[in-house]
């Protein structure tokens, strides 16, 4: 089942038909351990919709914080090595730091976004101004309920500024979190059981009506568990209405790539759908 957030209503599709939801409250109708058994005694009482098309979408959150994890994928690790090399760093010196990490107990999280800064399907994203090498991460996003049980899914897009990334590791919070620097939808995927770890994520970049990047992985390619991020994250922090976390990228664009305003970033997660942004 997909829960659809528009400004008047709240839509549940299942099995390509679609029903407004008699709850108008996201965080409350979100935050239940139980929300997929929920949603299917919802359905019992509801008759389908004959003309609605998910469009003019809003982002699939209320009042939940954004958090991110990083270095879960092979490949995220060695393009963090390689941005930090490029910046002057040594191996053994900053950029051995994440390969630590890689192979650490304890996984990297970091504060992502408020729901403010979240941006809409359809809607643009930003690359800082400050920054001269930009790209978008594809990642597949966990929704968790206060309690930290994940009940959920959805694409998101977590912006970054690796130029201001490279520079230093104490320069994360900036190259990671500025206005418009993610996004999230088209919906929030909830399945009775967890995604299929065959589940893959894909990025396509387009760039005067051609394609500038495409890549693709798997979600089983991400070397840390789901809900081992889920229990790192809660150990020390509560979240009232839930939470999403970005599980970190496994698509990374060639170092000679930087993105550009116009070009049109689409995410694509087996049994999520389509996130599409354009770059302002």
């Amino acid at each position: 089942m997909k829960l659809y957030k528009t400004h008047s209503s709240i839509i549940l599709e299942e099995q390509q038909r679609y029903y407004q939801l008699p709850a108008t409250n996201w965080d409350d109708l979100v935050n239940q351990d139980n929300l997929f058994s929920e949603l299917q005694m919802m359905l019992t009482s509801l008759e389908p919709l004959t003309d609605w098309v998910p469009t003019d979408l809003m982002a699939p959150i209320g009042q939940q914080e954004v958090w991110a994890s990083g270095v879960t994928y092979l490949r995220s690790r060695d393009a963090r090595m390689e941005e930090s090399k490029k910046a002057g760093g040594e191996t053994g010196g900053a950029s051995a730091f994440y390969d630590r990490v890689y192979d650490a107990e304890r996984p990297e999280l970091f504060f992502k976004s408020t729901p403010m800064r979240v941006v809409a399907p359809g809607a643009h994203v930003r690359i800082r101004a400050d920054s001269t090498w930009n790209v978008p991460e594809p990642e597949l996003t966990l929704f968790m309920t206060s309690s930290g049980k994940i009940v959920g899914y959805t694409c998101g897009n977590d912006m970054s500024s690796r130029s201001i990334e490279g520079e230093n590791p104490l320069y994360l919070p900036q190259a990671k979190t500025y206005d418009g620097s993610a996004a999230l939808g088209p919906c929030l995927y909830v399945p009775e059981t967890p995604i299929e770890s065959t589940a893959e994520i894909r990025l396509e970049i387009i760039r005067d009506d051609q394609a500038a990047f495409t890549g693709s992985i798997a979600i089983n390619q991400m070397k840390r568990q789901h809900d081992e991020l889920a229990s790192f994250l809660f150990r020390e922090c509560s979240f009232p209405v839930g939470c999403y976390l970005m599980t970190g990228t496994g698509i990374v664009p060639p170092d000679d790539f930087t993105l550009r305003s116009g070009d049109e970033i689409s995410i694509t997660i087996d049994g999520i759908g389509t996130l599409t942004n354009t770059v302002a």
